[in-house]
């Protein structure tokens, strides 16, 4: 699974999913990578096709295992290019989001979770790195 966290100022984009698994959840966007492309490629790609947004500046960000159901999450930091941006066919809706408003309760990934914990620490440090992680059973509540 590859995609972004698209970012304009201090905010982020979230994708309202609008096919399963994880219907009318919260999501980065992000998906499965077509034959004879990049990651960096599907990244953009997806972000496009979910959310209809050009971005620039891609940069690798978090990888997280998830060997329990054979898939690793890439997710790239990239800058809007615009706020040119909506629903694509895959989401019901698509915002900005600060911190303050991340619907942490109503996100569809615990890999996204763990992304946007990531990030909002990484963001109040002013610093940013990789990060590498996985998620196994048992699940800690994120």
């Amino acid at each position: 699974i590859t995609g972004c966290l698209p970012e304009w100022k201090d905010k982020i984009i979230l994708c309202k999913r609008a096919i399963e698994p994880r219907y009318g959840l919260w999501t980065l966007p992000a998906g499965f990578m077509e034959n004879n492309e990049t990651v960096e490629q599907a990244a953009a790609r997806e972000t496009w096709e979910e959310a209809r947004a050009n971005i620039d500046q891609l940069s690798l960000y978090a990888i997280i295992s998830l060997p329990y159901i054979n898939q690793v999450y890439m997710i790239f930091r990239a800058q809007l290019c615009d706020l040119t941006f909506g629903a694509g066919p895959e989401s019901l809706e698509v915002r900005l989001f600060a911190q303050n408003e991340i619907p942490w309760v109503d996100l569809a990934f615990r890999a996204i979770h763990r992304t946007l914990t990531y990030y909002f620490q990484d963001l109040a440090r002013g610093q940013f790195s990789v990060h590498v992680g996985e998620i196994t059973p048992p699940f800690s509540k994120e």
